[in-house]
């Protein structure tokens, strides 16, 4: 009995753990696409250099690191509840609605997860100068990763419907 009480702790710390990590990766992705992003062009010239060389790297390292926590404690979640290999898979032959959002949330989400670590971040180090490249270079770098970010933004609404209703069994 002891040991299943054990199990279940951990698995209500890593449920717990992959929520917070959420609402910090969506929270900071949704900061930089709904204020920072259409704010900076009414910030004033001599005080756009702090945003950029304080503000945008401390942010986007909680954003990345944030990423890499919610799906590695998803992962553990997921495989902890036995559902893992039935997410990966959509739930296909599994005749459960619920695994199936899961698995689509699941499949957004590392698509989400991707495109911070190999694309918007190697980007905005180019466009921050922790990589030096030319003008050019960081102008394209920038608004790829901006896009990138706007698809992730979009991913990210019926990523959250689809774990929300999936693990609150709404279908």
């Amino acid at each position: 009995m002891n040991e299943i009480v054990t199990y279940a702790w951990w698995v209500f710390a890593f449920r717990w753990f992959h929520i917070l990590s959420g609402v910090m990766w969506i929270g900071l992705l949704w900061y930089f696409n709904f204020v920072q992003t259409p704010t900076m062009p009414k910030i004033p010239n001599e005080l756009k250099p702090g945003v950029g060389k304080f503000i945008l790297p401390e942010a986007l390292f909680w954003f990345r690191w944030a990423a890499m926590s919610t799906i590695v404690t998803g992962l553990i979640l997921a495989g902890m509840s036995g559902y893992l290999p039935n997410a990966i898979w959509l739930a296909v032959g599994d005749h459960s609605a619920n695994v199936t959002a899961i698995g689509f949330g699941m499949w957004l989400g590392t698509i989400m997860w991707f495109n911070v670590w190999f694309v918007i971040w190697p980007n905005q180090k180019k466009n921050l100068g922790l990589v030096q490249v030319s003008d050019d270079e960081k102008k394209k770098a920038a608004r790829t990763a901006g896009l990138f970010s706007r698809v992730n933004t979009m991913l990210s609404i019926p990523m959250l419907y689809c774990m929300a209703s999936g693990s609150h069994g709404v279908f």
